[in-house]
């Protein structure tokens, strides 16, 4: 049993990591949200942007390390791609909570939970097609 589950983890490692990281991301941002809208009492679009700075170089960090393997040797270049196409999912984010709280009188959380599957699908595919294609080889190969 334990070997089954072992050979899909290699089989889908890229994606069960993405999961596992992206889980992770998701719970740091959530909580730092919590803490600044729901106990600092911050506007929910202040305490977004603060949650999403944290989740950033948390995912970005795991990410490169765990997830995508990356092997470019030019971290700040690809950081700061990095940082770009996550400010393209922050606005795609914005947008739809926007129209969640605002227009529809959702609940910030609640709006946030929604929000974050579309969040989840656009940071994927950004990360390994754009950001982490330089990447170090897998065990075996050259």
């Amino acid at each position: 049993m334990f070997k089954r589950f072992q050979n899909l983890y290699i089989k889908y490692q890229e994606m069960t990591n993405y999961l596992i990281f992206g889980v992770l991301t998701t719970a740091v941002n959530w909580i730092i949200f919590q803490v600044f809208n729901a106990t600092l009492m911050l506007n929910w679009s202040i305490a977004n942007v603060i949650a999403w700075i944290g989740a950033v170089v948390f995912a970005y960090i795991t990410n490169r390390k765990y997830v995508f393997q990356s092997a470019s040797r030019h971290i700040l270049k690809e950081f700061l791609v990095f940082v770009q196409f996550r400010l393209v999912s922050l606005l795609l984010e914005m947008l739809i909570m926007y129209i969640l709280i605002e227009l529809i009188t959702l609940a910030p959380f609640l709006a946030k939970v929604i929000t974050a599957v579309a969040v989840v699908i656009a940071n994927y595919i950004f990360s390994k097609l754009i950001v982490f294609k330089e990447r170090r080889p897998e065990n075996g190969s050259d």
